[in-house]
């Protein structure tokens, strides 16, 4: 195990010479470099704070933590649900959010270079201008790319384009011992040696600071159109799941949601979407899909052929929302499953458990079948496409320790199982620190030394970001 030394007030006096004015100590810290997202895993404040803007700062400051065998922690948004972002080890935060600029677009290879801050919203919004679109798409958009990147994050549309770590081209990063590297090229294909590019992307801040990334863009498509299937339950509806891909109708995003959390999230919201009931029938559960194109002639044709695959799977209802006001309804109810239910439960802990997308069905039967077991609420959606479910142990009225004793039995059972399956522990928020002894469960000594063994080579005092992923403190 690691052992570190306090910042000192000489320590502080040295940073402040690289960046006078922006070190925080004591009360002026914020309080929310504590905790990110997902409150369950408490809280740890960090020593000193710093908003850095450049990655000479960045490569300043670690030089001095890595001599002094101080923690450095580095933050985006914050918007993690793992306690990635969280210095557990005290030390010294950095926070990426001004570093904001989107610095260029290459229109001719459709690339744009970027700093680690730019929110994902941003950079859609402003390659919009440009007919270009950013195909992850996860479901908080106000995360920063740098984050994302971090922890290779998945969303909605990496059914048809792929998760985040297919759009990285390149990156600056600053390494533990303060050393500035450049991996990854502007080029689309390599066999240049081992790719330290993606041994950077989902590394979760654990073996460099990226300071700056350049990313892959596509035309942006001219047609969209969503379709609203409600089924009766969730078995009917997970099981319908597969037949889009047999039939090559290649959707952009494939999601489903039971009912209960439809509901937490039209509340928050204030405004009901999504039908309740169809034709007398209570509904259990929904897929929301979108397809999109360049051809809307072609595009309701394929949105035809899926309506009556989904019908004869037992689909209660195809609803159609076909202009910008009905699919921006539809997927704001979807974007706001998470702020619906941490607005209406007191103590949460969530897994993003991935499984190939055959064995949803019966992975969800499993789950469901154990929550009698426990004294907390079970709530599930996720991207039904990809097999990545998203499952939130919810409880208004346990004690807090309770609560954690109970959540880690049922994590362990719903893990074996999803290994059983073939499936693992995070399809794209990460381990951070919540999910470090399900991982390691998951994976087995080989690969957990294997990764030690990597982290040992890139940060060998164990400075940056510890307590995470592979290392327990």
């Amino acid at each position: 195990m690691a052992e570190y030394n306090k910042v000192t007030t000489e320590i502080i006096n040295e940073l402040e010479k690289i960046v006078p004015g922006r070190v925080m100590t004591g009360e002026n810290i914020n309080p929310d470099y504590a905790r990110d997202e997902m409150p369950i895993y408490g809280k740890h404040m960090p020593e000193a704070a710093i908003e850095v803007l450049s990655t000479e700062e960045i490569s300043a400051i670690i030089k001095i933590c890595n001599l002094n065998r101080i923690p450095v922690t580095v933050r985006g948004a914050g918007t993690g649900l793992a306690g990635g972002a969280v210095p557990v080890a005290g030390g010294v935060l950095l926070s990426t959010i001004k570093m904001n600029k989107i610095i260029s677009y290459d229109l001719e290879n459709l690339l744009v270079t970027v700093e680690p801050g730019v929110l994902l919203n941003d950079l859609a919004s402003d390659a919009a201008k440009h007919g270009l679109l950013y195909p992850p798409d996860p479901g908080e958009k106000f995360a920063t790319l740098g984050g994302n990147v971090s922890t290779n994050a998945g969303g909605m549309r990496a059914v048809k384009y792929g998760a985040t770590r297919d759009y990285v081209r390149s990156m600056t990063v600053v390494l533990p011992t303060g050393e500035i590297a450049r991996f990854g090229s502007s080029v689309s294909k390599t066999s240049s040696g081992y790719s330290l590019l993606n041994l950077m992307i989902g590394s979760e801040g654990t073996l460099g600071v990226i300071t700056e990334l350049t990313l892959k863009l596509i035309p942006q498509p001219k047609e969209l159109i969503s379709l609203v299937i409600p089924f009766e339950d969730l078995e009917s509806c997970i099981s319908t799941v597969p037949k889009f891909t047999l039939n090559h109708f290649r959707p952009q995003a494939l999601e489903f949601f039971e009912k209960e959390i439809l509901i937490s999230s039209e509340e928050y919201l204030g405004k009901a979407v999504f039908p309740r009931v169809c034709d007398g029938i209570e509904v259990g559960a929904y897929l929301l899909v979108s397809f999109d194109g360049d051809d809307m002639d072609s595009l309701l044709t394929t949105v035809e052929k899926a309506a009556e695959m989904v019908l004869n799977e037992g689909a209660l209802d195809v609803l159609i929302a076909d202009t910008p006001a009905k699919i921006k309804d539809a997927w704001a109810a979807r974007s706001s499953f998470l702020e619906g239910i941490e607005e209406q439960t007191k103590l949460l802990d969530e897994c993003d458990v991935v499984v190939p997308t055959n064995k949803i069905a019966p992975f969800l039967t499993y789950v469901k079948s154990i929550e009698a077991e426990f004294d907390f609420k079970v709530k599930s959606f996720g991207h039904a496409g990809d097999g990545n479910l998203h499952i939130y142990t919810c409880s208004n009225d346990m004690e807090l320790d309770e609560f954690k004793k109970q959540v880690d039995v049922f994590m362990n059972k719903i893990y074996e199982k999803a290994t059983e399956f073939k499936g693992l522990v995070s399809g794209e928020h990460g381990i951070g620190f919540g999910k470090i002894d399900y991982l390691a469960n998951t994976l087995g000594d080989i690969n957990i030394r294997l990764m030690q063994n990597i982290k040992n080579a890139f940060d060998p005092n164990m400075i940056l970001n510890p307590g995470k992923v592979c290392y327990k403190l």
